[in-house]
């Protein structure tokens, strides 16, 4: 199940800030995990890198070592979006950001039964 989950792109300077939403609730599967993407320009659809996830049943997220600390996963109460925050933007985290959701967290973006589109982030310097 392909669909435009992904909300909220654009372009930046470095140091801003964007958030970017997942509308999860359009996926019609089991959404326990809820991942974020990205493929970044000149880099093939095998890497794309999951750069955070959260289990939207107990509210746990964990981050890779390049989002630690500037990005933060967090959903609405109803769980119906998730939200991707981030902060301190670099002109590296210029990219394609994705979201998928699944019963549980895969690494691969394909193995995920619901995956968005994606949308465009780029950060000038």
């Amino acid at each position: 199940q392909v669909q435009q989950l992904e909300s909220g792109g654009g372009s930046v300077q470095a140091g801003g800030s964007l958030r970017l939403s997942c509308a999860a609730s359009r996926c019609t599967a089991n959404r326990d995990c809820v991942a974020w993407f990205r493929q970044a320009p000149g880099k093939e659809r095998e890497e794309r890198e999951r750069i955070g996830r959260i289990l939207t049943r107990v509210v746990d997220t964990s981050y890779s070592d390049s989002a630690k600390g500037r990005f933060t996963i967090s959903q609405d109460n109803a769980k119906n979006t998730v939200f991707l925050q981030m902060d301190s933007l670099k002109p590296e985290d210029t990219a394609v950001y994705y979201c998928a959701a699944a019963p549980i967290c895969y690494w691969p973006f394909t193995a995920y039964t619901c995956r968005g589109k994606g949308t465009q982030v780029t950060v000038s310097s």
